[in-house]
């Protein structure tokens, strides 16, 4: 049991839920609504991007990316997020959360704006102009989720703390949705307004002009929830945690809470001193201390996050193409750009209707009872599961009267992501560290879930082609095939299943419980770490 708990952080971990907790969701979870519409809806449009520049007149099929042009549209943005995940997770410990919170935000609004407006004399201009923006929102969009994770479970009670992370979390569900929609209702517009034949017609004229508005409007409509929540992040007040364990102002701590508790807290600056006095309780993130107390949890944290991004991303970026192949998408050659573009957003939205969403809230609903390490374990055995079930049996999969069947099943999969990994890999970073590196130490596992999606965005798209030569998207070399990338991808899940064992169980648990802050030294430790995952 923790001693000398400071007034000012009980209060907080035993605190009713109220106003400001809903307020606070919103405000990071529009963060994250952003982030995912941002990250994904360049995955509604580079089939239209192909079409527009690089199309080749007389060839018998629409033009595509070719496969660098591709790994670099869909990867970037990964790149940027890893970069900003570490960038940033470093500098909230080092700043304050508040302070860095701002400049994530305006960082992401400018450049999804910059990324519609994406000009250049050549095809190739265009899209190193895009792949450009494109990085430097991605590294926005990285120090949001150390921020983001780090500001909610320090404001949060420790009764719900799992479930406030996981609804800020869960917004990234409504972006995904989003994105299907604004698609939807933007490539519909246009095919009204702009009727065109189809590829095999007429292959010039199937790309009507003013496609080339489509995927610059989707892409700057990220920026509108990011500039809407711009002012209420700059009206938040510094988490107690921060100012008073690091940077070590009793004072403003109780001063902060209490106008948000409605409550009197005593300032208990003497108590701060000899708390992050105490031995064994200042060490920094490379030394045999850290190494000792949270280097498993560590190794835990970043591993799973890597192993799940290897197989969410994959899934998510590619899931047109897995479409196509199966024929639940026509042949391209069969519609015109536009058409093409509204029925992959009308599959990617019904995905994320039906299993995407849903799954995010399932996780809300019972990360507080069933605990953050059993939905893990269960999302990771459920995805191994699904993922064989879809692969093993993969030719059964592409007849046209078991379509609907694996439809349901690659479902199924997002949905025990999102009830699983995707949604804990995200929140026990959050409350398993101690203040000083909180934010450092989630930065660093995001960025290696990152790793994992561009290893998923990057790797996928080649490993999925046809293993016959006549039957491989053009410039690409033979891959494995969809059914054995669909194998390893499953393998994938199962080694998250066993790293999943290093991940500690922090349900009702205080952060300060959880990282030790209020114990003495090394001696401690050693006698209160058995049975963590019990």
């Amino acid at each position: 049991m923790a001693k000398d708990q400071l007034q000012v952080l009980n209060a907080l971990d035993v605190a009713k839920t109220q106003l400001y907790h809903f307020t606070a969701i919103v405000i990071a979870g529009m963060g994250f609504f952003t982030d995912a519409y941002d990250l994904f809806c360049i995955s509604l449009v580079t089939k239209l991007l192909g079409r527009i520049y690089y199309h080749h007149e007389g060839a018998p099929k629409p033009g595509i990316l070719p496969p660098g042009v591709s790994a670099a549209v869909n990867g970037v943005a990964f790149c940027g997020t890893l970069s900003g995940q570490l960038f940033f997770g470093w500098l909230g410990d080092k700043l304050g959360r508040k302070k860095v919170y701002g400049m994530t935000l305006m960082l992401m609004v400018i450049c999804s704006i910059a990324s519609g407006l994406s000009f250049g004399k050549t095809p190739n201009g265009v899209i190193a102009t895009l792949c450009f923006f494109r990085f430097w929102l991605g590294f926005g969009i990285g120090g949001d989720y150390p921020l983001s994770a780090t500001i909610m479970s320090e404001y949060a009670n420790k009764k719900t703390r799992g479930a406030f992370i996981a609804a800020v979390f869960a917004m990234q569900g409504f972006g995904i949705l989003t994105g299907g929609i604004v698609a939807l209702v933007v490539a519909g517009a246009f095919k009204n307004a702009y009727p065109a034949p189809i590829y095999s017609v007429n292959g010039k004229d199937s790309t009507p002009p003013e496609a080339d508005f489509v995927w610059r409007i989707i892409l700057m409509f990220g920026a509108i929830p990011a500039l809407l929540t711009y002012y209420w992040r700059m009206k938040m007040p510094e988490t107690a945690r921060y100012t008073a364990l690091v940077a070590k102002n009793a004072t403003k701590a109780a001063a902060d809470m209490s106008k948000v508790l409605n409550v009197e807290i005593e300032a208990e600056g003497d108590k701060i001193e000899k708390i992050v006095e105490e031995k064994g309780n200042n060490f920094g993130l490379f030394t045999k201390q850290f190494l000792r107390r949270h280097g498993l949890h560590l190794l835990g944290t970043t591993s799973t996050w890597f192993l799940l991004d290897i197989a969410f991303y994959s899934q998510n970026l590619f899931q047109k193409d897995i479409f196509s192949k199966i024929g639940w998408i026509p042949h391209p050659e069969t519609m015109n750009a536009l058409d093409e573009v509204f029925k992959i957003a009308k599959a990617q939205t019904l995905i994320a209707l039906c299993s995407t969403v849903p799954g995010y809230w399932f996780t809300v609903a019972f990360i507080d009872r069933m605990g953050r390490f059993a939905i893990q374990l269960m999302g990771f055995f459920f995805m191994t599961v699904f993922m064989f079930a879809l692969a093993i049996p993969y030719n059964h999969w592409t007849k046209k009267e078991n379509r609907i069947g694996f439809v349901i099943m690659y479902s199924l999969t997002f949905f025990f992501a999102n009830f699983g990994p995707n949604a804990t890999t995200f929140v026990v970073p959050a409350e398993i560290f101690p203040a000083r590196l909180r934010s450092t130490c989630h930065g660093i596992s995001a960025a290696a879930g990152k790793a994992g999606a561009i290893v998923g965005a990057f790797g996928f798209l080649y490993a999925a082609q046809s293993t016959v030569p006549s039957e491989v998207d053009a410039g690409y070399p033979t891959g494995i095939g969809v059914k054995n990338a669909l194998i390893v991808l499953g393998c994938v899940n199962l080694l998250g299943m066993l790293f999943t064992l290093l991940v500690p169980e922090s349900k009702g648990k205080s952060l300060e419980e959880m990282s030790k802050e209020n114990e003495g030294g090394e001696e401690n430790y050693g006698t209160e770490t058995k049975g963590e995952n019990a």
